[in-house]
């Protein structure tokens, strides 16, 4: 299976009982970040260039659990920043799991290896490293030469240890297919257990000219829905098509809240307009309607991930077929 099937239960049973409710927006994922210090200051990420108005400051542990409860998502992104850099990621990580909730846990790999021992492998905990393409490629967008290496030799580590492992590799402008093909194909061998792939977004404090249009983003990347058999790449076969240009899809930012050491992101992930001091405060403050393709230019070219998974389950859950399709992927 590409998902444990106690996630792909929990977040059932997650989304049944909001939609029981009436309620049109809810969080499938919290992404969390306990720090925005970092070890890389990777071309395309606009974090690193926020960690100096924070004054270095961290969420505590405690922090940190009180906005899993508040959120009630039942997947959590623990991310960054590197959150590997934390003091008290192991206690976090922990406090987490403890509640049942499903933990993606984000590294460039630099400290991974070494971080291994205070952790234990479980069905809720996974992983996710970043690799943004081969080592020339990867290397050149970290800014650090080696780290490709690092990252792999970590990924089988964990392997080897019994963690669940994923990857999310970001696609930036002159990536092209058979670099992403020979990536993907090593880590198959690497037996990693999901693949995410998704368009770099354009962050404003970021000024390189390295990231894609929608049109380039699908051209690059509409070999991928063709390769969906070969690759366990962790999407839904509609969010792959999306990527792939053969779908469209609106934008749900409120599926995936972000608590920062600033608060709580407004609007999203990706986009911050402001800080809001609680959840609550964010779903029910923010005017959702002005953000989206078509109504912030900032959001012409997205197509990641965070923003748009959570309308193609949407969209999945409305046609037979789509939702058959979907439950033979998971599967796999």
């Amino acid at each position: 299976m590409i998902f444990p099937w106690q996630l792909s239960l929990s977040l059932g049973r997650h989304i049944a009982a909001h939609r029981l409710q009436g309620r049109k927006r809810f969080p499938l994922v919290l992404m969390l970040e306990p720090t925005l210090r970092c070890n890389l200051a990777c071309a395309g990420c606009g974090r690193i260039r926020e960690e100096k108005e924070t004054g270095g400051r961290m969420l505590s542990a405690a922090e940190c659990l009180a906005a899993v409860d508040e959120a009630g998502a039942p997947i959590v992104s623990v991310t960054g920043g590197e959150p590997l850099l934390h003091p008290q990621v192991g206690e976090i990580i922990r406090g987490i799991t403890a509640r049942r909730r499903f933990v993606y846990l984000c590294s460039n790999g630099i400290k991974m290896e070494e971080s291994l021992r205070q952790f234990r492998p479980s069905p809720y905990l996974s992983w996710v490293v970043h690799l943004d393409g081969l080592a020339a490629s990867h290397d050149r967008i970290a800014g650090r030469p080696g780290l490709f290496d690092t990252a792999i030799r970590a990924i089988a580590a964990a392997k080897r240890a019994g963690f669940q492992v994923r990857t999310n590799t970001t696609v930036y402008k002159g990536a092209g297919w058979s670099e992403l093909q020979e990536l993907f194909t090593l880590l198959t061998r690497l037996r990693v257990d999901g693949l995410m792939v998704a368009p770099a977004f354009s962050y404003e404090r970021v000024t390189s000219d390295i990231f894609l249009t929608r049109e380039e983003a699908a051209a690059t990347l509409a070999p991928l829905y063709a390769a969906r058999g070969r690759f366990r790449f962790c999407h839904s076969p509609a969010y792959l098509e999306f990527l792939a240009g053969r779908r469209a899809l609106p934008c749900a930012p409120w599926s995936t809240p972000t608590c920062s050491v600033k608060g709580w992101r407004q609007p999203c992930y990706l986009i911050t307009d402001g800080y809001c001091r609680s959840y609550a405060e964010l779903m029910g403050q923010t005017p959702w309607a002005q953000y989206g393709a078509g109504n912030d230019s900032r959001c012409a070219n997205c197509m990641v991930h965070s923003g748009f998974e959570a309308s193609a389950l949407e969209q999945t859950t409305q046609s037979p077929a789509d939702l058959w399709r979907t439950m033979q992927w998971s599967l796999r």
